[in-house]
């Protein structure tokens, strides 16, 4: 417990470093356009999804925090209720050959099914060029894009920067309500929020 407590505190002391690196993108213009390979060899782009929302997830299997919304099944219920709904999710791995996080597709492949995991495709960015691209700082970092391909929300998964299951039930999910706004044509009340988690192991 107390490493779990120290982990979020070093995460909450670089949530501001966090939020002023990842100016990369903004929310509000259009999101940038990429072409990565996913788990099963075949070229995904964001342009294929026009017209959909579509929610992208940074990941990596080694991290605590990661560990904690895919443990309690918090990020597969998202992803299930997403796809669901018709928006496409994408879960990203940056992590570079060698270091934390990287897999191979079959790799990847067998976590999804290990964890009972939903996404429409998963994407490998070895290179970091996506990640770089959006400036995602950490895993997991979280950003969802509209039919349009406009950029609605950039940041956390939800509220509380924690590695403690516990404080699951507590935490506002913005990501959840994010997409809840915006398909039910509203505004995302909060378009921008602190990420938090491991560092993306470039």
């Amino acid at each position: 417990m107390r490493v779990v407590k120290s982990i979020s505190l070093v995460v909450l002391l670089l949530v501001a470093a966090c939020q002023q690196a990842s100016a990369a993108v903004k929310v509000g213009e259009p999101a940038p356009l990429f072409t990565a390979t996913d788990s099963f060899g075949k070229q995904v782009s964001l342009a294929d999804f026009k017209g959909k929302y579509v929610v992208l997830e940074w990941t990596n299997n080694g991290c605590p925090f990661v560990q904690k919304h895919y443990r309690t099944h918090n990020m597969q219920d998202q992803q299930k209720e997403a796809t669901g709904k018709g928006a496409v999710w994408l879960t990203i791995i940056s992590s570079a050959p060698g270091k934390e996080g990287h897999v191979s597709g079959a790799e990847a492949n067998k976590l999804t099914k290990d964890r009972g995991a939903s996404p429409t495709a998963v994407l490998l960015d070895e290179k970091g060029e996506v990640g770089h691209l959006y400036g995602a700082k950490t895993t997991p970092h979280m950003f969802v894009v509209d039919p349009g391909g406009k950029l609605i929300y950039a940041g956390g998964i939800d509220s509380i920067a924690s590695a403690d299951d516990e404080d699951l039930p507590k935490a506002t999910q913005y990501v959840r309500v994010a997409l809840d706004e915006a398909m039910a044509g509203k505004p995302v009340s909060q378009p921008v929020t602190a990420n938090y988690g491991c560092s993306v192991k470039y």
